[in-house]
């Protein structure tokens, strides 16, 4: 992780120490629905039930701790050890999770020597992989702790059209070295943007545009936007400081990779994993393998 990485992502937790940890833990919200779908899960009896057969399970790459208490709070404290690590966050995702039993929290580096963690039955890294200076590597390093039998389930950034990583990338090298109370204005105005072209609540039929690669169909007009074009994150449930944020997590660190599904696959057939489950939406790539025994 560059120090420009390492610095979005503390500024990031320490001023947004509760960032999504409600919604993520709420089971109406668009946010758990979307965890639970691309990691192959209908509802929220199919994970308890996914879990019950693990006993130590891994959040790696935690952040606040979110996912975290989502995975402690659908297991049985009792039967289920719970691991989270983070490089920039552990501190804030400890006092988070303060009151869930059999769980703890450590600083650790997804690049680092992870051996003193011991081996799990089930990993989680999700929304992270992407953000450290060798995605491939750390996936590696996490894979050299599963247990025989045991799964690991990823979600990485996938390559977006032509036109959003422009503009993407074009935002990014805009305020990469600006400190956060200035960069976070910056995405203020794009949430904001993000707002007005939802509250429009219109539908658009678009034709496919080959060479911009944009899918012929019927979209929103801010998820139109949000897909192709640049990323303008906006979920009315949330506060505008938090939409704020959210955009800031994108656009801020240069640690930013985007991958192909055919590419990600290839991370599974090295270490001997079995695909189980594979998803690809607009954003990103969720792929659970199992270690063979």
């Amino acid at each position: 992780m560059t120090t420009n990485t390492k610095k979005s992502f503390h500024d990031k937790w320490h001023n947004n120490q509760q960032l999504a940890f409600s919604e993520t833990n709420c089971e109406d919200s668009e946010i758990f629905q979307w965890i639970l779908n691309r990691n192959g899960f209908a509802n929220i009896v199919e994970l308890q039930n996914f879990l019950s057969r693990k006993r130590r399970i891994l959040d790696a790459g935690c952040g606040n701790g979110r996912i975290t208490a989502l995975l402690r709070a659908n297991s049985d404290p009792a039967m289920v050890e719970v691991v989270a690590i983070d490089l920039v966050a552990a501190s804030i995702a400890d006092k988070n999770l303060a009151q869930y039993k059999n769980l703890s929290v450590r600083e650790a580096d997804l690049l680092g020597d992870l051996t003193s963690l011991g081996e799990f039955d089930f990993i989680y890294c999700q929304e992270v992989l992407h953000h450290t200076s060798d995605p491939r590597r750390a996936f590696q390093n996490l894979v050299n702790l599963l247990l025989p039998g045991g799964e690991i389930a990823i979600y990485v950034y996938c390559r977006k059209a032509p036109p959003r990583e422009f503009v993407d990338d074009f935002v990014r090298n805009k305020i990469a070295e600006m400190p956060y109370e200035e960069s976070i204005q910056h995405c203020k105005q794009i949430a904001e943007l993000g707002r007005v072209l939802s509250e429009l609540n219109v539908k658009v039929s678009i034709p496919k545009v080959e060479l911009l690669e944009i899918e012929e169909g019927e979209y929103d007009i801010q998820r139109f936007i949000y897909h192709f074009f640049m990323k303008c994150f906006w979920n009315q449930r949330l506060t505008p400081e938090e939409n704020a944020a959210i955009n800031y997590d994108w656009y801020h660190p240069q640690d930013c990779t985007r991958h192909t599904i055919e590419e990600i696959r290839q991370w599974f057939d090295n270490p001997g994993l079995k695909i189980v489950h594979e998803s690809k939406d607009f954003y990103g790539i969720t792929i659970r393998g199992l270690a063979q025994t």
